[in-house]
Protein backbone atom coordinates (compact mmCIF):
# COMPACT_ATOMS: atom_id res chain seq x y z
CA UNK A 1 0.00 0.00 0.00
CA UNK A 2 1.31 3.58 -0.85
CA UNK A 3 -0.06 6.86 -0.34
CA UNK A 4 -0.76 9.20 -3.14
CA UNK A 5 -1.19 12.53 -3.00
CA UNK A 6 -0.04 16.13 -3.44
CA UNK A 7 3.47 16.81 -2.55
CA UNK A 8 2.66 19.05 0.61
CA UNK A 9 0.52 16.20 2.08
CA UNK A 10 -2.71 17.27 1.46
CA UNK A 11 -5.61 15.87 0.08
CA UNK A 12 -3.33 12.82 0.30
CA UNK A 13 -5.32 9.18 -0.49
CA UNK A 14 -3.92 5.78 0.12
CA UNK A 15 -3.91 3.47 -2.79
CA UNK A 16 -4.58 0.07 -1.92
CA UNK A 17 -2.91 -2.76 -5.06
CA UNK A 18 -3.92 -6.00 -4.75
CA UNK A 19 -2.33 -8.44 -7.42
CA UNK A 20 -3.68 -12.08 -6.00
CA UNK A 21 -5.73 -12.47 -8.86
CA UNK A 22 -2.63 -12.32 -11.33
CA UNK A 23 -0.82 -14.64 -8.70
CA UNK A 24 -3.69 -17.13 -8.02
CA UNK A 25 -3.95 -17.27 -12.30
CA UNK A 26 -0.32 -17.54 -12.53
CA UNK A 27 -0.42 -20.60 -10.18
CA UNK A 28 -2.91 -22.10 -11.50
CA UNK A 29 -1.74 -22.19 -15.31
CA UNK A 30 1.64 -23.69 -13.26
CA UNK A 31 -0.72 -26.49 -11.55
CA UNK A 32 -1.82 -27.45 -14.89
CA UNK A 33 1.08 -28.22 -16.22
CA UNK A 34 2.98 -29.66 -13.30
CA UNK A 35 4.64 -33.14 -12.87
CA UNK A 36 2.85 -34.98 -9.93
CA UNK A 37 5.48 -34.45 -7.74
CA UNK A 38 5.29 -30.82 -7.76
CA UNK A 39 1.45 -30.78 -7.66
CA UNK A 40 1.55 -30.39 -3.86
CA UNK A 41 3.35 -27.82 -3.23
CA UNK A 42 1.46 -25.87 -5.84
CA UNK A 43 -1.74 -26.29 -4.56
CA UNK A 44 -0.82 -25.19 -1.13
CA UNK A 45 0.89 -22.14 -2.55
CA UNK A 46 -2.79 -21.53 -4.38
CA UNK A 47 -4.88 -21.70 -1.00
CA UNK A 48 -2.27 -19.64 0.65
CA UNK A 49 -2.90 -17.15 -2.26
CA UNK A 50 -6.99 -17.59 -2.48
CA UNK A 51 -6.70 -17.13 1.66
CA UNK A 52 -4.42 -13.65 1.11
CA UNK A 53 -7.02 -12.47 -1.28
CA UNK A 54 -9.79 -12.97 1.10
CA UNK A 55 -8.49 -10.30 3.48
CA UNK A 56 -10.51 -7.28 2.99
CA UNK A 57 -9.02 -4.23 2.28
CA UNK A 58 -9.85 -2.60 5.54
CA UNK A 59 -7.74 -5.75 7.29
CA UNK A 60 -4.89 -4.95 4.87
CA UNK A 61 -5.09 -1.18 5.70
CA UNK A 62 -4.94 -2.11 9.34
CA UNK A 63 -2.11 -4.69 9.00
CA UNK A 64 -0.30 -1.33 7.14
CA UNK A 65 -0.56 0.70 10.05
CA UNK A 66 0.69 -1.68 11.99
CA UNK A 67 3.69 -2.44 9.65
CA UNK A 68 4.28 1.49 9.66
CA UNK A 69 4.54 1.48 13.43
CA UNK A 70 6.44 -1.11 13.67
CA UNK A 71 8.85 0.33 10.82
CA UNK A 72 9.42 3.43 13.37
CA UNK A 73 10.34 1.47 16.17
CA UNK A 74 6.63 1.84 18.22
CA UNK A 75 4.90 -0.93 20.30
CA UNK A 76 2.53 0.71 22.61
CA UNK A 77 -1.02 0.84 22.18
CA UNK A 78 -2.40 1.33 18.92
CA UNK A 79 -5.61 3.73 20.12
CA UNK A 80 -2.88 6.05 21.66
CA UNK A 81 -1.87 9.33 20.80
CA UNK A 82 1.93 7.94 20.85
CA UNK A 83 0.68 5.60 17.61
CA UNK A 84 -1.15 8.33 15.86
CA UNK A 85 1.81 11.21 16.35
CA UNK A 86 4.28 7.39 15.69
CA UNK A 87 2.42 6.89 12.19
CA UNK A 88 2.68 10.47 10.73
CA UNK A 89 6.24 10.17 11.94
CA UNK A 90 6.39 7.10 9.77
CA UNK A 91 4.15 8.36 6.95
CA UNK A 92 5.06 12.27 6.76
CA UNK A 93 2.43 12.64 3.79
CA UNK A 94 -0.38 11.13 5.70
CA UNK A 95 -3.41 14.30 6.88
CA UNK A 96 -4.34 14.00 10.62
CA UNK A 97 -7.71 13.01 9.20
CA UNK A 98 -6.15 10.04 7.38
CA UNK A 99 -3.99 9.23 9.77
CA UNK A 100 -6.86 8.93 12.17
CA UNK A 101 -8.94 7.06 9.91
CA UNK A 102 -6.43 4.45 9.64
CA UNK A 103 -5.67 4.37 13.17
CA UNK A 104 -9.39 3.52 14.34
CA UNK A 105 -8.89 0.38 11.48
CA UNK A 106 -5.94 -0.74 13.02
CA UNK A 107 -8.02 -0.73 16.38
CA UNK A 108 -10.81 -2.25 14.84
CA UNK A 109 -8.68 -5.53 13.06
CA UNK A 110 -6.26 -6.36 15.52
CA UNK A 111 -4.43 -9.15 14.55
Amino acid sequence: MTGIGAPNGKHAHTLLIRDADVIAEALRRALDEASPENRPGLEHALALVASAAATTETQLRARWVRSRLAAVGFAGDIASIAALKALRKAEPRLGLAEAVGLQKEAVAHPE
